[in-house]
């Protein structure tokens, strides 16, 4: 019996991915890309990573890190190996097998999907397109951006979908600095354009982790958006829920953690300065953009959005009042920001509550500087640009300091000696719970 042009295609392919023989190119090697490069590597692949930040390529090819949390050892290995190759020249996508966008998709300043990164990478992919290549979407993105922006532009090579070429979305579910879960123990949603793109890239995740394939890339995209938006609306609850705690005199860590001994029902979820990363600040906007092509309006994913970006402000008004009662004006105190990374034990800085508080003293006249173990240069974002290098902190430094605020409680800082040399400390994180010997006073905001 013959089998088909569309068949011996997929079966090519298949049989490539079960031997390890197909070559894994990866479109962006950041916090998703570069893991997810070990990852396949580590099963046997031989990956090929792309990037238009030469630095990041020439720290590769020298078998250096620029993430902190991913060994160098494993990056020398991988290139000693020969397993794994690094480049600028995207003409070399057509010596890959499988291609993995991991782009950024951000929003623009009118709170809008910006997806210039995503389509300018979709025409150079076009460009470089040949028979039997899969290509998968990993970047967060709203229901329909593979079907209505990828597919289009792919065919126009002539070639036809699910035949000579599968195209399919998985999202990624990275979370940088987590050492219980990564991307060889996390599931992978997968979602096909056809029935054989779906086939394909189950086959492709399921060499590296378990999938769960699901009936169209719309419904993959919009599971990316319900995670993180779930996430999303639950801060946005402890953190209202905060405010109105201070306000009553009530510690909230302690009710959350009283409640989180329910064993059924109930998810702890913990306050803070403000979201950041590059999911839970900006996945939620692009399904309120989508959601306004139907007429609809997704008012808790709006409202949520408004209270967490108002916590940087709650920040600062808790400084102010803090500093009221030392006899002193924001304007002129001399501030420490203790933490800039999104989150604790990374050196991911984007979308930092903390950039926001920054910006914010700095404008109402503060002195401001900042420590964080992790960063020891602020990077230049969409946004800010503050040319600073993270201050050593000192005993004598924090007596000169008029108020400290922790934004970011890295196990790298010793809490206590932190207090006990403050003369204030704006605490947003509940760092400082059980300290008893403190300097000065310790505000929890």
């Amino acid at each position: 019996m013959n089998i088909s042009k569309k068949g011996a295609t997929r079966l090519k392919l298949l049989k490539m991915i079960k031997e390890r023989t197909a070559r894994i190119g990866i479109i962006g090697l950041g916090y998703v890309g570069l893991p997810l490069a070990i990852h396949f590597g580590q099963k046997g692949f031989n990956v090929t990573g792309f990037d238009l930040d030469s630095r990041k390529i020439d720290k590769i090819l020298h078998g250096e890190s620029y993430i902190k949390h991913i060994p160098a050892t494993t990056i020398r290995e991988m290139i000693d190996a020969k397993q794994f190759d690094v480049t600028i020249d995207f003409t070399r996508l057509s010596e890959v097998d499988c291609i993995l966008i991991c782009v950024p998709t951000p929003l623009s300043d009118k709170m809008e999907p910006d997806l210039s990164y995503l389509l300018e990478t979709t025409e150079t992919i076009t460009s470089n397109l040949r028979l039997g290549q899969l290509i998968v979407l990993e970047s967060t993105t709203y229901p329909g951006t593979t079907e209505e922006m990828l597919l289009p532009r792919l065919l126009s090579s002539d070639m036809e979908v699910g035949q000579d070429f599968f195209l399919a979305f998985s999202p990624e579910r990275e979370d940088p600095g987590n050492k219980e879960f990564t991307a060889t123990n996390t599931p992978k949603v997968v979602g096909g354009i056809t029935s054989s793109c779906l086939e394909v890239a189950t086959a492709l995740y399921s060499s590296i982790t378990r999938s769960v394939p699901v009936s169209s890339t719309q419904t993959a995209e919009l599971t990316k958006l319900l995670e993180n938006t779930f996430r999303s609306v639950n801060i946005a609850l402890v953190n209202e829920l905060k405010i109105l705690a201070h306000k009553m005199g009530i510690d909230l860590f302690e009710v959350i953690e009283a409640a989180a001994t329910k064993p059924f029902g109930y998810t702890p979820f913990y306050p803070g300065p403000g979201l950041g990363g590059h999911c839970i600040p900006i996945d939620p906007f692009y399904l309120a953009w989508k959601a306004k092509e139907y007429d609809f309006s997704t008012r808790f994913i709006q409202l949520a959005g408004e209270i967490n970006i108002s916590m940087p402000y709650y920040v600062i008004e808790k400084t102010v009042e803090a500093l009221n009662t030392n006899k002193k004006s924001l304007n002129g105190s001399r501030i420490l920001i203790l933490g800039i990374a999104y989150k604790k034990d990374v050196d991911d800085d984007r979308e930092s509550p903390g950039y926001a508080i920054m910006k914010m003293l700095l404008e109402k006249g503060a002195i401001v500087s900042y420590n964080d173990p992790w960063i020891p240069k602020l990077h230049t974002t969409r946004k800010y640009n503050f040319q600073m290098e993270s201050t050593p902190i000192t005993q004598e430094f924090l007596a000169e300091i008029d108020a400290v605020i922790i934004v970011t409680d890295h196990t790298d800082y010793d809490f206590n000696e932190i207090v006990r040399h403050s003369n204030l400390v704006i605490d947003t994180r509940n760092a400082t719970k059980g300290i008893k010997e403190a300097k000065g006073k310790i505000v929890m905001a």
